[in-house]
């Protein structure tokens, strides 16, 4: 059997993150450091000692995950046979399989979260959770709404993030209200994430990553996009930036990498949400979570 290391998206930051892992790693604490020289501001001082308010502007927090995320991989030195990220958590996933260096993956990681940004500004938009209703019916639902909504993060069994315009998604909730979702509510995010209204920030990610050198991962990396095992660079250049557009399908990602034997999974980052949303997926695995060494 086998084991494959997963890494968080949004949503995982909390103030104080990777404070430990610093101080009780050298490798950690060389890795932190020149996040800083990267990105050309002290990320770092914001992750110790910021407010949760700090954490969540997105030019802040995926770097940050992505930071803690790769130098705990890279501390901890663990072998694996297969890596996965979900959304942002994918660029984690490369750096760990050597696909990417760190300074390339934050460099990457840093011009994707601005231009997130700069296409949330440019249009409201938004995303809802949507619990107790299979895929297929909220599909249908999306599909059914005249505005834009989209599936966008398949992340357990009976829970669909969607993806849409303001008036869309509102929409949207009362339809799954009324087929009967347990939960239908907005998330309190400033953007329509995997949506067709990232567009530009898709087109902008995609001029770094053609101009940045993929290397042939050492083990196979399981993408939100194709939710299979991938291992030639030019797919996985063009996955990465399909995922801004595309649903991140987390489900069918798992579901996968256990038809291919894996029986253990390691998230590594801050939380435990990826441990939670496994242990739905399928209990009979062997499920754990790290933050620090």
């Amino acid at each position: 059997m086998k084991t494959a290391i997963v890494f968080p998206g949004q949503g995982s930051q909390k103030p104080g993150m990777g404070k430990e892992l610093y101080h009780s790693s050298a490798t950690a604490m060389e890795m932190f450091d020149k996040a800083n020289e990267v990105l050309g501001f002290d990320i770092v001082d914001i992750m110790f000692n910021g407010t949760a308010e700090d954490l969540t502007k997105t030019s802040v927090t995926q770097p940050a995950i992505y930071i803690h995320s790769v130098a705990l991989a890279k501390a901890l030195g663990k072998e694996c046979d297969m890596v996965a990220g979900h959304s942002l958590g994918e660029f984690s996933a490369l750096a760990t399989a050597n696909v990417l260096s760190f300074e390339d993956g934050l460099r990457l990681v840093a011009i994707r979260a601005n231009a997130m940004q700069k296409a949330c500004d440019a249009e409201p938009s938004t995303m809802a959770a949507v619990i107790g209703l299979d895929f297929n019916v909220v599909e249908e639902i999306c599909e059914g709404v005249p505005e834009i909504v989209v599936p966008a993060n398949y992340n357990s069994p009976g829970q669909l993030v969607i993806s849409g315009s303001k008036e869309g998604i509102a929409k949207a909730i009362q339809v799954c209200k009324e087929a009967g979702a347990k939960i239908a509510k907005e998330i309190p995010v400033n953007g329509a994430f995997h949506s067709p209204l990232m567009q530009s920030a898709a087109e902008e990610l995609a001029y770094g990553i053609q101009s940045t050198v993929f290397n042939t991962p050492e083990v196979p990396i399981y993408q939100n996009v194709s939710a299979q095992a991938e291992t030639d660079p030019s797919i996985i250049q063009s996955n990465l930036i399909a995922q801004l557009t595309s649903p991140v399908r987390w489900t069918q990602s798992v579901e996968a990498m256990i038809a291919d034997k894996a029986d253990t999974f390691l998230e590594l980052g801050p939380g435990r949400v990826l441990q939670g949303l496994i242990k739905r997926i399928d209990r009979k695995m062997s499920i754990s979570s790290q933050e620090s060494i």
